[in-house]
């Protein structure tokens, strides 16, 4: 009994201590089993994922659970997101020579649809057998890699494979009206590239060099890259590197959680506006038919009363 407290007291105090710790104790087999999810979640996505998305993914998993119970449980288990890492080398490097084009952007990446604004950009990743460059095509709308190339040089036929994949993967036509945007590379200048654009019918727009907000997003997947997949790994071989590279853009195509897309993977945020699309083509449709319903009825009516009439 502890000083000072009466029998009384201790009595009418006993059965809520008992009641405080069984709720202590669900409580901390609550938190032991949620771990396993919380741990599963941080694991398969490259082990990057802060509290906010691993809450994010486990509601998607149907796992209802409080987001700051999730902060602390990571907290306890010294499970982390990965930190952002400084600003990557400078690869790009200017045509003086080349034509001026417009920013028909103005850091303004926002888009409707897909296909309506692209960015590229290329940078530098490393493996024990030499330094590789990764260009790479975005599309603003689903923040979705389109289009990509790795390769030992910088040359414009690799900025160019890129754009043709992406070209291929998004099929005929999807180009009509859209705009590149890139920064003042020579590559993205070179004549050979711009008259891929514009043969294509592919408007063309240039950020100014060295200012990473006039590419902003692509700049944005670059560090993303670089801070979930090549900080703290290392490839041997270019083979292994370049399964690397195509594993982690599928994984962010398909699966990672995209704040900027209210957590939702780029493909997922595509097949929706896909059905949006789909669903307001048929309403469309639909009151179009009820639209001329009425007038249909009324020539048959019409139809009808004259037959009666003769």
């Amino acid at each position: 009994m502890g000083p000072g407290l009466s029998a009384r007291r201790w009595a009418c105090r006993r059965p809520r201590t008992i009641s405080a710790r069984l709720a202590s104790a669900r409580r901390e087999l609550e938190d032991e089993r949620l771990l396993g999810p919380i741990r599963e979640v941080h694991r398969a996505n490259y082990e990057c994922y802060g509290y906010l998305r691993v809450w994010h993914e486990l509601r998607r998993r149907g796992v209802q659970v409080g987001r700051d119970r999730v902060a602390r449980l990571m907290r306890s288990d010294g499970l982390r997101g990965a930190k952002r890492r400084g600003r990557p080398p400078q690869t790009t490097e200017r045509d003086q020579a080349a034509p001026k084009r417009p920013d028909l952007v103005e850091r303004q990446f926002v888009a409707s649809a897909p296909n309506e604004l692209w960015v590229a950009d290329l940078t530098l990743v490393r493996c024990w057998e030499l330094a590789l460059y990764l260009a790479f095509v975005i599309d603003v709308f689903s923040r979705m890699i389109v289009g990509w190339q790795l390769a030992a040089h910088m040359r414009t036929d690799m900025v160019a494979d890129a754009l043709k994949m992406a070209i291929a993967i998004r099929g005929p036509g999807t180009w009509v009206g859209l705009v590149h945007h890139s920064d003042h590379g020579s590559q993205y200048t070179s004549l050979a590239y711009t008259q891929t654009l514009s043969d294509l019918g592919v408007q063309q727009s240039l950020g100014s060099l060295g200012d990473a907000l006039d590419n902003a997003l692509a700049e944005s997947w670059v560090d993303s890259l670089k801070t979930e997949l090549i900080a703290n790994r290392v490839w041997r071989t270019r083979s292994q590197l370049e399964i690397a590279i195509v594993e982690y853009i599928g994984w962010f195509n398909h699966a990672r959680l995209h704040s900027s897309l209210g957590y939702l993977p780029p493909a997922e945020h595509e097949a929706r506006h896909r059905a949006s699309q789909r669903d307001r083509a048929r309403t469309a449709t639909n009151l179009i038919a009820g639209r001329q319903a009425p007038a249909g009825l009324s020539a048959l009516r019409l139809e009808n009363s004259r037959s009666i009439e003769q």
